[in-house]
């Protein structure tokens, strides 16, 4: 199976993309919401935020370092909002990226967490931030940060088990974790965090082996990338996977304020806009 290395079709200027380069511009916070979706219109300072299982990572244009807050099933919105304002209020931002864990669609989640507080289907983070936002699920926001190219299968391996299939301009939302493993079991808890500690690490990782010969093969995908904690316990990596970096999340986040057709929520309401045939679609 060949591996592209072709270059990725989202990349834009470095300066708008590289977390760890200064840009020295503020952007106002209203111009995505007021302007449209189109790439050009794409704020010069975000915020990007990855929510997890146990913490929530943060990282904003010209900084190199992400910050963290703690997680968990007592996290609601309100608190997650309050939280990371509080932990970043010396970065100065025009917009929000974030990577949700679940389902999201136009008017942000589709689903309430299952290792989250409650409250997240219906909040209203762009008033919350006084900052247009975007919102997408976090394995398709990992997926377009590691996207070079080609058709690929991003896994995140963590609490659970997060999927996302780019290809042909399109970014599909997987829930490949749904699907049952060997014995009937969901693959999310066979390769998630409770199946690791349950089986250890050598039956996980001849299951995850065998889950990604499966996927690959169903997915006609020419390259599978691996992210998540838990990526990092892999020994030997199937011909044609390699493990993203762990700034992709981050990555990723930049990079969807420069697509056309993601819809923009503001304080009044969620802005979207239609591309034409052949451009960048979320789905």
């Amino acid at each position: 199976m060949r591996r592209v290395r072709s270059r990725s079709r989202v990349a834009t200027p470095a300066s708008r993309e590289n977390p760890g380069k200064k840009t020295g511009r503020r952007g106002t916070r209203a111009s995505s919401a007021q302007s449209g979706n189109r790439a050009v219109d794409a704020p010069s300072s975000i915020l990007v935020i990855d929510i997890g299982g146990s913490k929530v990572k943060m990282l904003a244009t010209g900084h190199a370092e992400p910050r963290r807050i703690a997680s968990g099933e007592r996290l609601t919105p309100q608190r997650m909002v309050k939280t990371v304002l509080s932990a970043c209020k010396d970065w100065d931002f025009a917009a929000v990226s974030i990577g949700y864990p679940g389902l999201a669609g136009a008017q942000g989640p589709r689903s309430e967490p299952g290792n989250l507080g409650p409250g997240w289907v219906g909040f209203n983070f762009a008033a919350a931030f006084d900052r247009p936002v975007r919102i997408i699920n976090d394995a398709a926001m990992q997926a377009l940060g590691s996207y070079e190219g080609g058709r690929m299968l991003f896994l995140g391996l963590g609490t659970g088990v997060g999927s996302a299939l780019i290809a042909q301009n399109v970014i599909l939302s997987l829930e490949l974790g749904e699907l049952p493993a060997r014995g009937g079991e969901a693959l999310g808890i066979v390769l998630g965090r409770n199946g690791l500690k349950r089986r250890g690490k050598r039956a996980w990782r001849r299951e995850l082996a065998r889950t990604i010969e499966r996927f690959t093969a169903a997915f006609t995908v020419d390259y599978v990338v691996l992210g998540g904690g838990n990526a990092r316990l892999v020994q030997r990596l199937p011909s044609g996977t390699r493990i993203g970096n762990n700034l992709a999340a981050f990555r990723g986040g930049f990079r969807l304020w420069h697509l056309p057709d993601v819809p923009t929520l503001s304080a009044d309401g969620e802005s979207s806009a239609q591309s034409p045939a052949g451009r960048w679609r979320v789905i």
